[in-house]
C-alpha cells in the first residue's frame, strides 16, 4: 500500500488552447511541462504513488509526452473519466451528452486504483513546494477529526493571478482553528492597477488580495470513495437530460457537506506563487517563471 498518493486530474475538455493539449505543453528548459514539476515536488515531500486521470482518446499522446517517463521514477497508475461512465440507469437519460462530468467524477473513476490517503491537483497548475509538504504532513499525519476531516491547500490570492485576463477563484472564509467555514466562487477576478476586481455586470467589487483561495488541491482519504459514490447517483437523479453541461464538481461537494456538517476541512497555506496556462498569453510566462526557479537551483535543469 502506497504511504500517500498524488492524483492529477488531467482529462478536461475544452483544454485545447492553440490547436495543442495545453496539460502537454513544454514549459521547462528540456521539454518538461508542468506535471513534471508537480510530480519532482510531490515525490521530493515523499508521496510514492501518482494516479493520472485522463481520457482514453488522450492515452496515446499522455504515455508518450509524460506516462512513459515518469513509470521509471515512480510507481504510476491510470483511471479513465469518460462521459458513459455512470451507473446504468442513467446511460439512456444522458445518452446525448459529450462531455465528462467534471472533478468529482474525475476523482470517483480513481476508486479502484487508489487504496491511501491522497491529493488531488490539476494538471495544468504548478503548485509550489511548500503545497506538496503540507499535503503529505497532513496526510500520514494524525488528524483531529477523525475520518470526517479531509484538508484544503489554500494559495494567497494574490499569488493566484494572470497578466493576461480574468480567471475563476474560490475564495475561502477561514475560522480562528484554520478551519473552512465556506466558499465564494468568484468569477472574472481581475489584476487592475494592484488591486484584486472581481467584475460584475453592474461594475466590479475589490477583493482582498491577501484573501485565501481554493485552487482545487485537496486532501482527501479512501473513504472519501463512498460519499462521492452516494453523491454523484442523487446528482445524476436530480441533473435534467437536457442540461448537456451540468458538472460534479468537487469544490461545490465539499462545501454541500460542510454546509450539512458531514466533514470539516482543515485549510493549510503555502506562501508560494501559483502559476498556470489559462490562457495561451500565459505559456510565455510560465516558462519564464519556470527558467527563474532552474536558475535559482530550486530545481536541476533536467527533472528525470
Amino acid at each position: 500500500m502506497s504511504k500517500a498518493t498524488l492524483v492529477i486530474m488531467a482529462a478536461g475538455i475544452g483544454s485545447r488552447f492553440g490547436g495543442g493539449i495545453k496539460q502537454l505543453e513544454p514549459i521547462g528548459p528540456n521539454g518538461e511541462i508542468i506535471m513534471d514539476y508537480s510530480i519532482y515536488d510531490a515525490m521530493e515531500a515523499g508521496f510514492d504513488k501518482v494516479v493520472f486521470v485522463i481520457r482514453r482518446d488522450l492515452e496515446k499522446d499522455f504515455k508518450e509526452v509524460i506516462g512513459n517517463r515518469i513509470e521509471k521514477v515512480i510507481d504510476v497508475d491510470y483511471a479513465y473519466q469518460e462521459v458513459d461512465d455512470i451507473p446504468s440507469p442513467y446511460k439512456e437519460r444522458f445518452a446525448g451528452r459529450t462531455k465528462p462530468w467534471g472533478t468529482g467524477q474525475a476523482i470517483l473513476c480513481c476508486k479502484d486504483v487508489v487504496d491511501a490517503p491522497f491529493l488531488v491537483i490539476n494538471a495544468d497548475d504548478y503548485y509550489g513546494k511548500q503545497a506538496f509538504k503540507e499535503g503529505f504532513e497532513y496526510l500520514t499525519g494524525e488528524t483531529g477529526s477523525g475520518n470526517t476531516e479531509i484538508c484544503m491547500i489554500s494559495f494567497v490570492l494574490k499569488n493566484t493571478l494572470s497578466d493576461n485576463g480574468a480567471v475563476t477563484r474560490g475564495v475561502c472564509k477561514v475560522d480562528g482553528n484554520g478551519m473552512l467555514t465556506d466558499i465564494e466562487e468568484t468569477h472574472n477576478v481581475e489584476k487592475i492597477d494592484g488591486r484584486a476586481v472581481a467584475r460584475t455586470e453592474s461594475g466590479g467589487r475589490e477583493i482582498d488580495l491577501e484573501s485565501p483561495v481554493s485552487m482545487n488541491m485537496w486532501g482527501l482519504r479512501p473513504d472519501f470513495f463512498k460519499i462521492l459514490v452516494e453523491g454523484f447517483e442523487e446528482f445524476l437523479s436530480k441533473t435534467d437530460a437536457e442540461n448537456l453541461k451540468a458538472e460534479y464538481l468537487l469544490p461545490t461537494i465539499i462545501g454541500e457537506l460542510l454546509e450539512e456538517g458531514k466533514l470539516t476541512v482543515r485549510v493549510l497555506k503555502s506562501e508560494d506563487k501559483w502559476f498556470g496556462v489559462t490562457y495561451k498569453e500565459d505559456k510565455d510566462a510560465v516558462v519564464s517563471a519556470v527558467r527563474g526557479l532552474v536558475d535559482a537551483g530550486v530545481y536541476p535543469e533536467k527533472l528525470f
